[in-house]
C-alpha cells in the first residue's frame, strides 16, 4: 500500500480515495475480462516448474476431492493456472481494497467527524437493510451457484447404498464434488443469479447514509455498490457473448466445455440478474423460493449481519473522533 500523508487535505485525501477505488474496480473488471489468457500463462508457468501432478501436494483427508482429480492441489495445467490465478486475484484485491479503505480512514479523518444519525424509521430501515444484505450474502455460500466459488457437493452411496458409514457410536457422512448441481436454479438462484455480490448493492448505500453521507463514505461504500453492479453484469455480458468464462471452476465426470456451456445458458435462461425478475415474468415460482431457502443460515446470516453492521459503524464513528 502507498503511504499516505498523515494529515491530508480534505479534497486532497478524497481524490487519492477515488484513485484507489478506480483501481480496485478496473483491475478486477480486466483480470476477470482476461481470465482465460493469464490462467494459461500462469498454469504453463507452474509446468514449468514441476509443480503439476505432484502427488506431494494433496489437500487435507477430510477435504473432499472428485473423480477426475482426487485431492491433488495441481492435477494438471488447467487447474494450477487457476489456483495461481486465484492467488494473484486475491494478491490484488488486498492491495488495492486494503489502500482504498486506508484511504477512505484519512479521508474521515481529514474532514468532519461522522455526525450522529437520528434513529428515525429510515435509520432503522437501512440498519435492516444492510444486515439482511449481509445475511443473504452468508447464506448463498450455502447455496450452490455455477458464478460462484464454492464447489457443489453431494452423497455417495456406500456398499449399502447409502451415503452413511458408521464409525464406533457416529455416523460419518460420505460426500464428492458434484459441480453439476450447480446448473439447477435453486433457492436464493431463483431471486438472483447473483445472490453473493449484489447485496453488496443495498449495502453500500445503506451504510453510506448511515454514516452520515459524506464525500468520503459515499466514495468508498457507494463505490463498492456500483463495483458490484458493474461487475456481476461484466460476468453476465462474458456468458452471454461467449467471450470467456465465469470466475468458477465446473469438475464433472460427464460434460466437457460444450456441457458446461449449455447448461451455463440454460442457467442463464431460467434466473434473473434483477433480484425477483424471473418470479414476475414466470420463470421461477415464490413457492420454490420459499421451500428452497436455507432459512437457518440465512437467520444466523442476519443476526450476524446486524451484530457486524453496528460494531461497523461503531469502529468508524470513533476512528474519525479519534483521529
Amino acid at each position: 500500500m502507498i503511504p499516505l500523508d498523515p494529515q491530508p487535505s480534505t479534497d486532497a485525501s478524497e481524490k487519492v480515495l477515488a484513485l484507489w477505488m478506480l483501481a480496485f474496480s478496473s483491475s478486477h473488471i480486466c483480470m476477470s475480462a482476461t481470465r482465460i489468457s493469464i490462467i494459461s500463462s500462469m498454469g504453463e508457468f507452474a509446468n514449468a516448474q514441476n509443480l503439476v501432478d505432484n502427488k506431494g501436494w494433496t489437500l487435507p483427508e477430510w477435504r473432499p476431492g472428485d473423480g477426475t482429480s482426487g485431492n491433488r492441489i495441481f492435477p494438471d495445467v488447467s487447474t494450477a493456472g487457476r489456483q495461481l490465478y486465484r492467488a494473484l486475484y486475491t494478491a490484488v484485491s488486498f492491495v488495492t481494497l486494503g489502500s482504498a479503505f486506508a484511504a477512505y480512514l484519512h479521508a474521515s479523518s481529514a474532514g468532519e467527524s461522522i455526525r450522529a444519525i437520528p434513529e428515525t424509521s429510515l435509520y432503522n430501515a437501512c440498519i435492516l437493510t444492510a444486515a439482511l444484505s449481509l445475511g443473504a450474502a452468508i447464506a448463498s455460500l450455502f447455496n450452490a451457484s455455477p458464478l460462484g466459488l464454492m464447489p457443489g457437493f453431494e452423497r455417495i452411496a456406500n456398499e449399502e447404498g447409502d451415503g452413511d458409514t458408521v464409525i464406533g457410536n457416529a455416523i460419518a457422512i460420505s460426500i464428492q464434488r458434484n459441480d453439476t448441481r450447480k446448473f439447477t436454479p435453486r433457492g436464493l438462484t431463483r431471486v438472483t443469479r447473483h445472490p453473493l455480490i449484489l447485496p453488496v448493492v443495498p449495502w453500500g448505500f445503506s451504510t453510506a447514509y448511515l454514516l452520515g453521507g459524506r464525500a468520503c463514505d459515499c466514495i468508498f461504500f457507494c463505490g463498492l455498490s456500483i463495483y458490484a453492479i458493474a461487475g456481476c453484469f461484466a460476468q453476465d455480458l462474458r456468458v452471454i457473448r461467449e467471450e470467456g468464462s465465469v470466475g468458477t471452476v465446473f469438475q464433472t465426470e460427464t460434460q466437457g466445455e460444450t456441457g458446461v456451456r449449455s447448461q451455463l445458458n440454460m442457467f442463464f435462461e431460467e434466473t434473473s440478474f434483477i433480484p425477483f425478475k424471473a418470479v414476475l415474468d414466470g420463470r421461477q415460482s415464490l413457492d420454490d423460493i420459499y421451500k428452497e431457502t436455507p432459512w437457518l443460515q440465512l437467520v444466523a446470516g442476519l443476526l450476524a449481519g446486524i451484530f457486524i453492521e453496528q460494531n461497523i459503524l461503531q469502529l468508524l464513528r470513533e476512528w474519525s473522533v479519534a483521529a
